[in-house]
């Protein structure tokens, strides 16, 4: 995993380090939540290699000690222009909690894999500690904490909601999304001289200013008023009606600004820059990064989630599923914005010149591997949508679905003559390989599916049905399971023709919004009859910034603003996460009696064994249970 590479290829995280460039002072100092590894994967290497290409003198700052005197947030000293702060890849509250709101005891993007190394909410401790020490110096947040944190949220760990975390923490600004594009707008501004207090009309960014003040003029923008934070904590349909807008201008290319008052301020969220260019996202994977790990970890041992990724290749960004469950589009976009096959070759040769590389490259893909190239036909009428999803409830009639352009790169790939295999690791969504669901299909599709059944598959093909109900699903935004059916008759079919051995490994979800006990209980009936025991399931977690988390908070659809049934309460969660473990001998008797419960018997039989044997059970539990003590009739005492 190290090479003997010297310590200045990779960004300063130490003062020796900054001594080494002859730097007397930093321009920039970024304090992440993560471990360092220097990758285009994780964002805080991105963010540093994109502010040194700028030509700024920049340092890290990874997992300071927010425990003890705050010596880890002053030992580089005052930065010229600001600091930055990102809680890491993910947000810490998902990194640090199961759904179930139990501690987690590892952390994947921590050096050694331990937890404890980064606070709950971090980016607000990390900048009032910031603020404390440095109150005069800006403090510029991002990530997926602060992108999706934004607005007045949701927090399902306190069980309440919060104003926008700028107001949180202190921070001055807010990058959020993807966040090349803003943060080298708001670098060449204060290269010029503007006072940071006097950027407030950059793309992609949120700032406080007082109400009194009102929002910046700006010609080329209209505003849409939020809900005040206050009217949200005292009226759930106000703060379920305030999601539709922030959705809508979140995916839209031509969006409009989001202004909302929180106490004496006014929070001002400026709308998204337009999807990257092809150039534009080259430019930010090209950048000269190591590929690994800072070298400070060789003691502490591996970081789990570099391991994962360590050979993989990301083709593109965002994601127009717009699943109701999932924050990929509120922090991506749903418009995909993929790489150029040079910038991907490039990577490629780069991976397989790495000391351990032993021929196999662990992925090809992206949030969803196959939308890579895909894009509307006629960007007119991308630029009018509104629509949080371009394949619900059907697949729209102006999207390019053809997947023949990546059929092309995979075998690219597998044509580079230091590559025995490359597989694709990404979950695929199944709904755009069937034609029965993607009307625009064409026989790209099929060709597709042949090259990854017999060439890219790691012994098993990941899928997300998610469900079975078709109520729930289309609360998920994902199309009915009679596709999945049809998909798994294709695979299948594709592996038969090739001798091949390799199964489907769907993943699904219980307690998610519109899911009952019975749907549940149909689930583990419909899979089990396909040959299913499942294993990649999980139980919803509200995260902030999505539909679910606003029906699970409101119980209402925050676009139609009517009810929506949720399990929430520990029992009602439990109940439906046991049917997917419907085989296991401990889960019997308690399936039984809800499904008894329910009048839904016929189930008994095809989930846990044959009539004969329920009835005799029955039976047996009857004799024993019987007021009547039928054994001393039957043997009488003896006179």
């Amino acid at each position: 995993m190290f090479d003997d590479r010297p310590i200045t290829d990779w960004l300063p995280i130490t003062k020796k380090e900054i001594e080494m460039r002859g730097w007397e002072e930093l321009d920039v100092i970024l304090i992440s939540g993560d471990s360092y590894v220097d990758h285009p994967s994780f964002g805080s290497a991105v963010i540093g290699r994109i502010i040194e290409s700028e030509g700024l003198r920049i340092a890290l700052v990874p997992q300071p000690n927010w425990q003890d005197d705050l010596r880890d947030f002053k030992k580089l000293g005052r930065p010229r222009l600001f600091f930055g702060v990102t809680s890491g890849c993910m947000d810490p509250m998902v990194n640090h909690y199961t759904a179930a709101r139990r501690k987690r005891s590892t952390d994947a993007y921590t050096a050694g894999g331990k937890a404890g190394f980064r606070p709950d909410y971090a980016t607000t401790v990390y900048t009032k500690a910031l603020k404390k020490l440095f109150p005069d110096v800006p403090v510029l947040i991002g990530g997926i904490e602060a992108s999706l944190r934004r607005v007045t949220h949701y927090d399902y760990w306190e069980d309440k909601l919060f104003p926008n975390i700028l107001t949180m923490s202190g921070a001055d600004m807010l990058v959020y999304g993807m966040g090349e594009m803003p943060l080298r707008e708001i670098i060449r501004l204060l290269l010029r001289g503007v006072p940071f207090e006097s950027i407030t009309t950059v793309p992609q960014t949120a700032i406080l200013r007082p109400k009194a003040e009102g929002a910046p003029k700006n010609k080329n923008w209209t505003d849409i008023e939020l809900a005040s934070h206050e009217r949200c904590l005292r009226d759930k349909r106000s703060f379920a009606a305030n999601f539709k807008n922030i959705e809508r201008e979140s995916n839209t290319v031509k969006a409009s600004r989001l202004l909302q008052t929180v106490g004496d301020d006014l929070l001002i969220i400026n709308p998204p820059y337009p999807p990257m260019t092809e150039n534009e996202i080259d430019t930010s994977f090209d950048l000269p990064y190591t590929r690994m790990p800072h070298p400070k970890y060789k003691k502490r041992g591996s970081v789990p989630a570099y391991e994962m990724i360590r050979f993989s290749i990301n083709m593109h960004r965002g994601c127009f599923g717009g699943c109701s469950f999932c924050t990929i589009s509120a922090h991506q976009g749903k418009f995909i914005a993929s790489r150029s096959e040079k910038s991907i070759m490039k990577e490629v040769e780069q991976v397989t010149q790495m000391p351990d590389f032993k021929g196999y490259i662990s992925d090809l893909g992206g949030p969803s591997a196959n939308m890579y190239g895909m894009k509307g036909k006629v960007q007119a009428i991308c630029d009018r949508c509104v629509s949080p999803s371009c394949i619900h409830p059907v697949v729209c009639s102006n999207l390019d679905t053809s997947h023949k352009q990546m059929t092309e790169l995979y075998r690219k790939v597998d044509q580079h003559p230091e590559v025995k295999k490359a597989f694709v690791g990404s979950g695929i969504r199944y709904d755009l390989l069937v034609d029965s669901y993607n009307k625009n299909a064409d026989d790209s599709l099929d060709e597709y599916m042949e090259q990854v059944v017999t060439r890219h598959v790691c012994g098993r093909l990941k899928v997300a049905p998610e469900h079975t109900s078709d109520n729930t699903l289309k609360i998920m935004r994902k199309p009915s399971f009679k596709h999945f059916h049809e998909f798994k008759k294709k695979y299948d079919k594709i592996n038969e023709k090739h001798g091949l051995k390799q199964p489907l490994i769907p993943y699904f979800i219980s307690s998610h919004p519109g899911s009952q006990v019975e749907d549940m209980a149909n689930l583990a009936a419909e899979t089990k009859d396909m040959g299913f025991r499942l294993e990649q399931v999980q139980d919803f977690t509200p995260t902030p910034m999505t539909v679910a988390t606003i029906i699970y908070y409101t119980g209402l659809h925050p676009y139609t603003l009517k009810p929506v049934y949720t399990a929430k309460s520990k029992k009602e969660k439990k109940n439906q996460h046991l049917f997917f473990f419907w085989y296991k001998r401990e889960n019997q008797h308690s399936i039984r009696e809800k499904l008894k419960g329910l009048g839904r018997e016929d189930l008994i039989e095809k989930l846990i064994g044959d009539k004969k044997r329920h009835n005799k059970r029955e039976v047996l539990k009857n004799r024993h249970t019987s007021k009547s003590k039928p054994h001393k009739k039957r043997f009488p005492k003896r006179k």
